[in-house]
C-alpha cells in the first residue's frame, strides 16, 4: 500500500466524532480517503452526518502527523494493513455494517481462507471447560485441518484454545484490544510469539493505545465478525462472550454453546443461550460440523462433478465453475463476486440458478461449492 494513501486512510480514524459507519458514508460520498482531506469544507459540511464542526476538523488536518507516526511503527515492526476496500481484507468482516475501516496484523496467516471458528469463554474457566475446549479443537482438526481458531488472548477459555490450536498445529488468531506495540496480558506474550509462523495478532488500534475494558468490548465484534462460527465454552450470567454471542447473532454467524449443569456458576450463560435459541447445543467437534454441512477433508473430491458436463452453462456459469473447482471447500459468495469481478447480485442470481440445476450447493455463510 502506498504510504502516502495509507496516511489518510489511517487518519480518518483518528477524526474525533467520526466512526466507522460515518467514515465509510463520507468515502462513499467523496470517493477516497484522500479526497476527503483534499475537499473543501463547505461541500463537507453538506454531507449527512458532518457538519460544520467536524467538517473543520477534517480541513485542518491535525490527525495527518500522528498517521505518520503510526506509518514509521508499522515500516519498522513489519506490521500488515488492511483497508476496507482492500482485496486481502477479510471478507467475512467485510459483511459487517459496523466493520473496522482499518485493521492492523503482525503474523503470517491468509484472513480469507479456510473455516474461521472463533472460540469465546469465561476468563475463569473451569477444568471442565479447558477439556472441553482441548477435546474439541483436537477433533477439529482431523475433520478440519484447514480450520482457523479464532479468539483474543484473554485469560481462561481464550488462551486455552489458542494453545490447544498449536498444540494440534492449527492456525490461530487473536483479535486484541490495544495496539501491536504491547502484548496483554503480559503472561501470553509467549504464546503469542508463538502463533506468528501460522497465526496473528490483529488490532483495529494504533500503537499506543492502551488495553482499557471498552475496548475489549469493540474487540468482540471483530471476533465475530471474522467466523463462520462462533462456539461459547463456558459463561457466567454476564460477560464478553455474551456480547460476542450477541454481535455473532446480529451477523446472522451461526452460534452454539457447550451446556452445563444448572447450578454450575459458569455454565448459566451457555445454558440460557441455549434455551432462548440463540446458540445451538454442542458437545464435540462432529456436532459443529454436522450443523455447518462441513464434511472430513479427505471426503471431498477436487473436481468430482461430472454433472456439468451434460448441462447447459453459460459462459458466466461455466467461469464459475472453474473457479469452485479449484477450492473445493467452497468459496463465499462475496469472495467469488470478487474474484470474478461481477457485481455480487449477478453473482447470487447465477449461483441460485447452478442450484437449481443441481451443480453447486449452498453452505452456511452464503459459501458455495461444486455438489459432488
Amino acid at each position: 500500500m502506498n504510504d502516502d494513501q495509507l496516511k489518510y486512510k489511517i487518519g480518518i480514524t483518528l477524526i474525533r466524532g467520526i466512526g466507522n459507519n460515518l467514515a465509510k458514508n463520507l468515502i462513499a460520498y467523496i470517493g477516497s480517503a484522500e479526497d476527503v482531506f483534499r475537499e473543501k469544507q463547505s461541500y463537507l459540511a453538506k454531507i449527512p452526518g458532518i457538519g460544520d464542526i467536524l467538517s473543520k476538523e477534517i480541513v485542518a488536518q491535525n490527525v495527518l502527523a500522528r498517521a505518520e507516526q503510526e506509518i514509521e511503527f508499522i515500516l519498522k515492526n513489519k506490521i500488515q494493513t488492511f483497508y476496507y476496500n482492500d482485496r486481502d481484507y477479510p471478507f467475512r468482516l467485510k459483511e459487517c455494517a459496523d466493520s473496522p475501516i482499518m485493521i492492523f496484523g503482525k503474523g503470517n496467516c491468509d484472513l480469507n481462507n479456510g473455516k474461521f471458528v472463533g472460540i469465546v469463554g469465561t476468563r475463569k474457566a473451569t477444568e471442565t471447560g479447558k477439556e472441553n475446549c482441548k477435546k474439541f479443537i483436537s477433533d477439529l482438526v482431523n475433520i478440519q485441518p484447514n480450520s482457523v481458531i479464532v479468539s483474543g488472548l484473554a485469560y481462561g477459555v481464550d488462551i486455552c484454545a489458542h494453545k490447544a490450536a498449536l498444540d494440534v498445529g492449527l492456525a490461530t488468531i487473536a483479535v486484541v484490544g490495544h495496539g501491536l506495540d504491547r502484548i496483554y496480558p503480559a503472561a501470553h506474550r509467549p504464546t503469542a510469539v508463538k502463533m506468528m509462523p501460522k497465526g496473528a495478532l490483529l488490532t483495529e488500534y494504533l500503537s499506543q493505545t492502551n488495553p482499557d475494558a471498552p475496548n475489549f468490548v469493540q474487540r468482540n465484534r471483530i471476533i465475530a465478525g471474522l467466523c463462520d462460527a462462533l462456539i461459547v465454552v463456558e459463561s457466567a450470567t454476564r460477560g464478553g462472550a455474551l456480547i460476542t454471542a450477541e454481535i455473532a447473532n446480529d451477523y446472522n454467524r451461526d452460534v452454539f454453546a457447550f451446556p452445563g449443569r444448572v447450578n454450575d456458576e459458569w455454565s448459566v450463560g451457555c445454558n440460557a443461550l441455549i434455551k432462548t435459541n440463540k446458540a445451538s447445543l454442542i458437545e464435540s467437534a462432529d456436532d459443529l460440523c454436522r450443523f455447518m454441512n462441513w464434511e472430513k477433508s479427505d471426503s471431498i473430491g477436487c473436481s468430482a462433478v461430472q454433472t456439468t458436463l451434460f448441462l447447459d452453462l453459460s459462459d458466466e456459469e461455466q467461469t464459475i465453475v472453474t473457479t469452485l473447482r479449484k477450492n473445493s471447500e467452497g468459496i463465499q459468495m462475496n469472495e467469488l463476486a470478487l474474484l470474478l469481478s461481477m457485481p455480487s447480485s449477478k453473482i447470487s442470481s447465477l449461483l441460485l440458478e447452478m442450484e437449481f440445476k443441481g451443480v453447486v450447493k449452498c453452505l452456511p455463510g452464503s459459501v458455495y461449492r461444486i455438489v459432488k
